[in-house]
């Protein structure tokens, strides 16, 4: 089986073009558009500077990226803010710039979706030994990123 040949590019204004093209698509990580570049064969001067052409054009905005990712994975996947951080600082977000996404998340919004999430778990467990049952609840809820002490809350203060 065939790999797919990577686009190898040398000129450094059609790589600028192309990398405005790919964060204007989809917010970006500095990141996720360095290693794309790198990908498309560009010497790490090239790089550097098409990465600070790109944030001086505003395409590419860490602050807006932290902010869209942690948006989408809790809007989308309901993770919690555990998981939100450590998919941040695998991009290379820097933490103060995480922190400042987190405290996006409405407190109330994410106790709602982590009761959500164990009610959609319990539904779905046939275990009857209820310490078993409590105890695969609160892994899953782990699991997906909630804080041990707010899981641990729910799961008191719920006949789940």
């Amino acid at each position: 089986m065939d790999s797919p040949k990577t686009i190898k590019i040398t000129d450094p204004k059609v790589a600028l073009a192309k990398a405005e093209h790919y964060c204007a698509y989809q917010e970006r990580s500095q990141q996720e558009v360095r290693d794309k570049l790198y990908e498309w064969g560009l010497w790490p001067e090239a790089v550097e500077q098409i990465i600070s052409e790109l944030i001086q054009g505003n395409f590419l905005n860490e602050d807006r990226f932290a902010k869209a990712y942690t948006k989408g994975k809790f809007g989308q996947k309901a993770w919690g803010k555990i998981k939100i951080k450590q998919g941040l600082k695998f991009k290379r977000v820097p933490d103060v710039l995480i922190k400042k996404a987190l405290l996006t998340i409405d407190a109330d919004d994410y106790m709602a979706a982590l009761t959500r999430v164990i009610e959609k778990k319990a539904v779905t467990l046939s275990e009857k030994n209820a310490i078993k049952r409590r105890y695969k609840l609160q892994q899953y809820a782990m699991g997906r990123g909630y804080e041990a002490d707010l899981v641990a809350d729910i799961l008191k203060n719920s006949d789940l």
